[in-house]
């Protein structure tokens, strides 16, 4: 969840949190609320990563899901002696060997969107809920779509996949850079540098291609050949935010 302030969350899905997030479905279906990480002892136990708002609350979702439809409940949870909050030894029904504990490395834990309580403050939204929405400046232009959100411990970030290019660019998500959200509109406004969304000189160069000076013999197909495309960030991350204020 984001809260346009920092923390994750799944009970209110994502404040921002210190790490990495980790990435949303991009259906935005199903909230990611923690990952399984490595065995722990022989009986069958595992390192759990929570991602909710309440470290411990990830034991009341019910049954979770994994990334393939797998059903798994959460039966026992203690924290773990690293002093993380967030990260307990969990043990998991199906899982009763380190075998198992193997095979479950590195997994994430889902539920269905319709189970989360909707957010409780005007500037909380779930991840899955902005992701997709449209990126509009105060007059109504659209500079593109949100693409995933981050939190590096300092404040949560929005992706934005650039409206007609390959290129994405990230923008604090506080009052003062996206003063409106509308989720059931689809779209969010933000006040950004004039600058910022203007094509690239490169870009503009490859839409309007110069013909080239060949002496002599011209070589077949040249002045057809198609630019060549530079390579562009596609990530997609993340679940609730608050927004910081302005």
């Amino acid at each position: 969840m984001s809260n346009r302030h920092p923390q994750h969350n799944a009970r209110s899905p994502r404040r921002a949190s210190r790490a990495a997030p980790l990435p949303q479905e991009k259906s935005g279906r199903r909230i990611c609320l923690g990952q399984i990480g490595a065995p722990h002892g022989v009986r069958g136990e595992v390192r759990l990563r929570s991602f909710t708002s309440d470290p411990g609350a990830i034991a009341g979702y019910g049954l979770l899901e994994t990334e393939d439809g797998r059903t798994i409940a959460i039966e026992r949870l203690q924290a773990a002696k690293d002093h993380f909050k967030h990260h307990f030894i969990a043990r998991l029904s199906g899982v009763h060997d380190r075998s198992a504990a193997e095979r479950m490395t590195n997994v994430k834990l889902y539920v269905p969107r319709e189970r989360l309580p909707e957010p409780s403050g005007a500037d909380e939204f779930y991840h899955a809920d902005l992701i997709g929405l449209a990126v509009c400046d105060p007059a109504g232009k659209r500079l593109g779509t949100v693409a995933a959100i981050y939190n590096f411990g300092a404040g949560d970030l929005i992706e934005v996949e650039r409206a007609g290019a390959k290129s994405t660019q990230l923008l604090p998500f506080d009052a003062a850079t996206v003063p409106e959200v509308d989720v059931a509109a689809g779209r969010i406004i933000v006040v950004a540098p004039k600058d910022m969304f203007a094509p690239s000189p490169l870009a503009r160069e490859a839409g309007a291609a110069k013909p080239s000076r060949a002496k002599g013999r011209t070589k077949k197909n040249s002045a057809s050949q198609p630019p060549r495309r530079s390579a562009g960030s596609s990530r997609r991350r993340s679940a609730l935010s608050r927004k910081g204020g302005g």
